[in-house]
Formats: C-alpha cells, sequence, structure tokens
C-alpha cells in the first residue's frame, strides 16, 4: 500500500474514533451513566492513535518529510477533527 494513502486510511479512522469516544461516548457516561462506550471507543480510540503515530514515523522515514510537517502530524492527532485538516492541507494530491 502507498505510505501516504495508509497515513490518510489511518487518520480518518482515528479521527472519527476520537469525535465518537468525544461527541458519542463521553456523554453517554457522564450524563447517561453508560461507562461501558468510553470503555470500548476508549480502547479502539487507542489502538487506532497507536497506529496512526507508527505511520507517521513510517511515512516521515520513506517520503523524507520535513521534521515540522511529521511534528503537526503527530499533533494533529490530539485536536479533534485534526486529522481531517491535517489531510486536506497537507496529503491532498
Amino acid at each position: 500500500m502507498n505510505p501516504i494513502k495508509m497515513l490518510k486510511t489511518i487518520g480518518f479512522l482515528e479521527g472519527w474514533s476520537f469525535l465518537i469516544l468525544l461527541f458519542i461516548a463521553m456523554p453517554l457516561k457522564y450524563f447517561m451513566d453508560q461507562p461501558m462506550a468510553v470503555t470500548i471507543v476508549g480502547a479502539l480510540h487507542g489502538l487506532l492513535f497507536v497506529l496512526y503515530a507508527l505511520a507517521i514515523l513510517y511515512v516521515w522515514n520513506v517520503k523524507k518529510w520535513p521534521f515540522m510537517r511529521a511534528f503537526l502530524a503527530g499533533l494533529s492527532s490530539v485536536v479533534p477533527f485534526g486529522p481531517f485538516i491535517f489531510d486536506r492541507k497537507f496529503l491532498r494530491d
């Protein structure tokens, strides 16, 4: 698989898992006393976060990205909607 396409795919999944965690699972936990949603979505998001970080390192190495681009990719993973913004600004063909 193309490294950029892999990063985009994992970023898309990681971004959505973060939004689901923030806007669905956490409100279910704190307002409706349903903590299982955070347990499941949180674990999935954690896995996707690690995969996204590894994909960034892989693309940084293979594509010889400047440090700042790799840093911004990593920073985007901790900001809601960040992977989508990073994709639009830096990964469009």
